[in-house]
């Protein structure tokens, strides 16, 4: 099953239970006590912040898509296919280690340009800092949105 097949079945599995939890936050409501007014909004609440992450979530996901087909079509996608691997799969650390450099060292060469900055953090991702790589790809996107 494609990822993007997952991720779908993933946000309607997970708008059916924010579904369900605004109905039980609806009945708090209506039991008209102090205690059921203030627990109803207190639940009504988690629904309104789960659509709001699933639309931030799913809108950055077609943001960084949008600039892999970009990349794509240039011919110009991260490929650490040639990396050495550990038997997990994962690229061996030095290695990832050393591409990694190399990437930052474009970004400091070309900081305007958003296709270093989306490879640089590809590079993140493939040395397992998921939070940089996400900080970093927004900076990608929005060096992208001001280059179109």
């Amino acid at each position: 099953m494609k990822a993007r097949n997952v991720a779908l079945l993933l946000t309607a599995a997970l708008l059916v239970y924010l579904v369900l939890l605004a109905d039980r936050a609806f009945a708090l409501l209506e039991t008209g006590t102090g205690v059921g007014i203030a627990l109803g909004a207190g639940v009504l609440l988690l629904p309104v912040l789960g659509v709001w992450v699933v639309v931030v979530t799913w809108r950055s996901g077609l943001q960084i898509q949008r600039l892999s087909r970009r990349l794509d079509a240039e011919g110009a996608l991260p490929d650490v296919s040639d990396l050495p691997r550990r038997p997990s799969g994962r690229v061996d650390r030095e290695a990832a280690d050393a591409w990694f450099e190399e990437r930052r060292a474009e970004v400091e060469a070309d900081q305007g340009n958003w296709r270093v900055w989306y490879r640089l953090a590809y590079a993140y991702d493939v040395a397992g800092d998921r939070r940089r790589a996400r900080e970093t790809m927004k900076k990608a996107v929005e060096l992208e949105a001001a280059d179109r």
